[in-house]
């Protein structure tokens, strides 16, 4: 599901099992993950509380990337694709950020042709993640 700036997907599956998921699928479509936050065990460290487990992932397709610092170096500003990942009573909710709408932020009408690209990669991982 497209909401005003993610597609959304809920998953009937624990979070553990759900993440695993979430990476396997990017994968499918080009994406490798360059960065994992795991948000969950740096609030614990560095706050001393607790929170749900919750990942910020940060997604990369290599030739995408490559074409957009190729035409645009400020392109950088949005690269990696965020994907979010947290638990939500028992499933798990996934987002991942439309890189249409991160790009179209930047007013750089040249880099539209591969958001929309990486877009349409990342919809197809949202809508294989909710079914």
């Amino acid at each position: 599901m497209l909401i005003d700036y993610a597609f959304r997907a809920r998953m009937d599956a624990p979070y553990a099992q759900a993440l695993g998921r979430v990476k396997d699928t990017l994968k499918l479509e080009g994406f490798g993950v360059l960065t994992e936050v795991d948000v969950k065990s740096t609030f614990a460290e560095k706050l001393g509380v607790e929170f749900r487990d919750y990942a910020i992932l940060g997604a990369c397709n290599p030739p995408l990337s490559h074409r957009a610092l190729s035409q645009e170096l400020d392109a950088g500003l949005v690269l990696p694709c965020n994907v979010v990942v947290y638990e939500d009573g028992d499933g798990t909710i996934v987002l991942i950020a439309d890189p249409n709408v991160i790009v179209e932020t930047l007013g750089k009408p040249d880099l539209t042709g591969i958001a929309e690209e990486a877009g349409k990669r990342l919809q197809r991982v949202a809508e294989a993640l909710a079914k």
